[in-house]
């Protein structure tokens, strides 16, 4: 190796490191990564910083590029050839899904092909050179939801959404509730929306400004590109696009689980292999014996009988991401359009309250109902590039008030068994925060953090109080639940056979077993061949009780 060429490669290897991180590192995450003698690790990062290619945050002790890469980075961008540089991935991409890829740019209000690659056998083609329609392919979709909200807006108000098969969306509002769906997920899907018989699933590719410089699209015959394997081709879609231009465009989901660890054994049992998305926010309803939850990526409300094993759905088309009671025995969900009434039996949504109307970025996530039948929800950006996210507490007579803001993913909340401390979790920084309430007026003080989540260890998701006072907490990314006493101590972790818990609950006769949901969505192929339960319940009776789900009034 030629003198000084040693030093180069660590240097780029950490410029590498620093790059490819999701969020900004730390100096001794940094340090662990790099796996370099810390004196010499010294030396190459001050000279980086040095020179500007990585920049420090000496206030939250991070590093992350610096501007004179970015300056570079400009450089090559004016000279940026998006076909030769995807040319590569496409016949990659081609080679392990086995289906016909494609680049594609958004052009005068189509989608055109640019490139292709042809699958296997009997495979469907793609003429380069060809536009489509926006509305009803997965590239068209795609580059849609990537698009500024105004101009994306703008966009759709001037299509023609003539109807292509049975299955294509023919209105504004259906387009643009799937819109929604992409950008939470990183991808968009079309199930003989097109073409009959032919599935696509379509990722953005983001330029250095965040805006879609183009495309990239797997198609293939619905028969083999089906539900199983469209959702883990988006995946492959999204890791695609990074790798051609550094940029994929900011989602909230990782797609890269944490090493399974061990935890205190428990019996664990799946009581339902559904195999969702993102199955979220459990709650038991006490006259029905039944759990309710969601999957917020395939989009539905289920009603589960763990006596039977019935779980029924009820799929509104539209962004649902938790369920509430009410005292007279009507139901309210949080979807994308804020609050709204539910009818299970007739799966119709009718409007509440949107505590976040005209914020398109944004979406609601988990909701409980908290002391004196108030609803509280949380919400988040849809991509989680920003904190943007705010707590609310709506009233029983529809009153809304903002109770925190600066949230970057707003996730599970409950209060302790007097009802005067209130915990919700900000999954971004992985932070489980403890406040005073006041139960009548839900006033809220003394904001504190009650238990933080190395990263390195997971990411704090749904959580629940039982009637002793502990909380739990599911370990996103983490294979595990943690229950936490009520000073923030780690007092008890619950192995499970899946890397990706989101919410718990307690429930059955006595409130006596714990519910855990799951998810499935951006796992790599290795990892659900290690954890092929991925997206099921799970259930185990750890000792303590639960407390009852609050009603709304």
């Amino acid at each position: 190796m030629p003198a000084g060429a040693a030093a180069l490669a660590k240097g780029l290897t950490i410029l590498d490191l620093v790059a490819d991180a999701e969020e900004p590192l730390r100096f001794a995450e940094l340090l662990r990564r790099a796996d370099l003698p810390k004196p010499t690790f010294v030396r190459i990062l001050r000279t980086l910083v040095a020179f500007g290619l990585v920049a420090q945050d000496e206030a939250r002790g991070t590093y992350s590029l610096g501007r004179r890469f970015l300056e570079m980075s400009h450089r090559v961008w004016d000279r940026f050839d998006l076909q030769s540089a995807a040319a590569p991935e496409l016949e990659r991409l081609r080679r392990e899904l086995g289906e016909t890829v494609a680049l594609a740019k958004l052009d005068e209000g189509r989608a055109v092909y640019l490139d292709d690659r042809s699958g296997d056998g009997l495979a469907v083609r793609v003429e380069s050179g060809r536009g489509v329609p926006l509305h009803c392919t997965a590239a068209g979709k795609a580059l849609l939801a990537a698009l500024d909200p105004t101009v994306a807006r703008g966009l759709i108000d001037r299509l023609e959404m003539q109807p292509m098969t049975e299955a294509t969306l023919t209105e504004k509002e259906q387009l643009n509730a799937d819109l929604m769906l992409t950008r939470a997920r990183g991808y968009a899907v079309s199930c003989e929306e097109h073409l009959p018989g032919v599935n696509s699933v379509a990722c953005a590719i983001s330029g250095q400004d965040g805006s879609p410089i183009g495309a990239l699209a797997a198609l293939g015959p619905a028969s083999r590109l089906d539900q199983a394997r469209i959702h883990p081709a988006g995946r492959e879609l999204i890791a695609a696009a990074r790798r051609i231009t550094g940029h994929a465009g900011a989602v909230a989901i990782s797609a890269r689980p944490r090493p399974r660890g061990r935890g205190r054994a428990l019996s664990v049992e799946c009581v339902l292999p559904w195999g969702a998305q993102l199955g979220e926010a459990p709650v038991w309803h006490p006259q029905e014996h039944r759990l309710y939850w969601v999957d917020i990526l395939h989009p539905a409300i289920y009603r589960f009988d763990p006596a039977t094993g019935v779980n029924e759905a009820c799929a509104p088309g539209k962004l649902v991401s938790a369920v509430l009671f009410g005292a007279d025995g009507a139901m309210r969900v949080a979807s994308q359009d804020g609050i709204e009434h539910l009818d299970f039996g007739a799966c119709a949504l009718t409007p509440y309250v949107d505590p976040e109307n005209g914020m398109a970025q944004n979406r609601l996530n988990d909701a409980k109902v908290g002391p004196g039948g108030a609803i509280w929800v949380g919400s988040m950006r849809l991509d989680a590039s920003r904190p943007s996210g705010g707590l609310y507490r709506i009233a029983p007579d529809g009153t809304v008030g903002r109770k925190d803001s600066g949230i970057t993913v707003a996730n599970g909340l409950d209060w302790s068994p007097d009802r005067r401390t209130f915990y919700f979790v900000d999954t971004i920084p992985g932070c489980i925060y403890a406040y005073d309430c006041e139960p009548g007026t839900g006033t809220l003080s003394g904001k504190r953090i009650l238990a933080e989540i190395p990263e390195s260890e997971g990411r704090p998701d749904g959580l629940c109080v039982d009637a002793e006072g502990g909380i739990w907490c599911a370990i996103w990314d983490g294979w595990r639940v943690n229950r936490y006493t009520a000073e923030g101590r780690l007092d008890f972790v619950l192995d499970l056979p899946v890397p990706r818990p989101t919410s718990v609950a307690f429930g059955g006769p006595d409130l006596a077993t714990l519910y855990i949901t799951s998810a499935r969505t951006r796992l790599p192929a290795s990892t659900l061949a290690e954890a092929p339960l991925s997206g099921g319940i799970f259930a185990c009776t750890p000792g303590p009780k639960g407390l009852p789900a609050e009603t709304y009034k």
